[in-house]
């Protein structure tokens, strides 16, 4: 399990590096919606899109059903909740350590105005 979870997290954050793709799953984060409104508002050609939605596919973050004709497009909430912890995780580690060096750094002596160069001197 180790081994794949870096994988996974790769082909997601991968997914999420493109633009065009953050739009999409913007938008499927409102609700499901058809490959056509998806493409609605992007100025690309269907076939363009329908390669955005494969690597959003391919990396789990997005799943598509076919009634018929029409294929819908909803997110799948486990994964952005996968990167999501994985941000948090390091969001955590940073804000200790930010804490920490606010420790030390309040424990630091005030300067003094004596220890400040005068500024008619030349050094």
């Amino acid at each position: 399990m180790l081994n794949q979870e870096p994988a996974t997290l790769d082909r997601l954050f991968h997914a999420l590096a493109d633009g065009t793709r953050r739009t999409m799953v913007a938008r499927l984060c409102r609700g499901p919606a058809t490959v056509s409104e998806l493409a609605a508002p992007l100025a690309m050609s269907l076939p363009s899109v329908l390669q955005h939605l494969q690597v959003l596919e391919a990396s789990g973050l997005v799943r598509s059903r076919k009634a018929g004709r029409v294929r819908t497009c909803e997110v799948e909430p486990a994964m952005l909740a996968q990167a999501e912890r994985w941000i948090g995780e390091r969001r955590a580690l940073w804000e200790h350590r930010l804490d920490r060096l606010g420790g030390i750094i309040a424990e630091l002596p005030e300067p003094s105005l004596k220890d400040a160069p005068d500024p008619g001197e030349n050094p």
